[in-house]
């Protein structure tokens, strides 16, 4: 008999990761698919659906504030900058893709830049712990995906 569950054992093993585990295959690959993401998150600023959050979004206020992209003047409590950053990601349909389908990227680094911004100034994290935290991220949604009896059924579905 397993003497943990599948939960308690995929949360021991991101638990331990750590950035002497980012080997340059992966920082490389890590920073593409963030660059590629804020290229066209920052393409997405400029859509409808885009503006609509956006709007929609002004009226939460907090002390805790993080950046909506495209907007310099512009912040929000990092729940809903992660939101509306995020809309911004996928409203022009064009961050990367898994299949079975979901989008990785553009699920985890609006909501991951978020947070980072809402830290105090003194503990802000390097840049190794934000591609560490980027890859746990990827890792959580990839693995999950794998899990999922519901993913497995999309591609049967269109």
């Amino acid at each position: 008999f397993p003497s943990q569950t599948v939960t308690g054992n995929f949360a021991k093993v991101i638990h331990g990761l750590n950035t002497n585990q980012l080997t340059d295959q992966v920082i490389q690959r890590s920073k593409r698919m963030i660059l590629d993401t804020l290229g066209v998150g920052l393409l997405g600023t400029s859509t409808e659906v885009c503006h609509k959050v956006t709007q929609y979004s002004k009226i939460y206020s907090s002390d805790l504030s993080s950046t909506i992209w495209g907007h310099l003047d512009f912040r929000l409590p990092p729940l809903y900058a992660a939101f509306v950053n995020g809309v911004a990601v996928h409203s022009m349909d064009f961050d990367d893709t898994w299949h079975p389908a979901t989008h990785p990227s553009g699920a985890v680094l609006p909501a991951l830049i978020a947070l980072s911004e809402a830290f105090p100034q003194k503990k802000k994290i390097s840049g190794l712990d934000l591609l560490l935290a980027f890859n746990v991220g990827i890792e959580v949604q990839g693995r999950l995906l794998h899990f999922s009896r519901e993913a497995r059924n999309i591609p049967k579905r269109y």
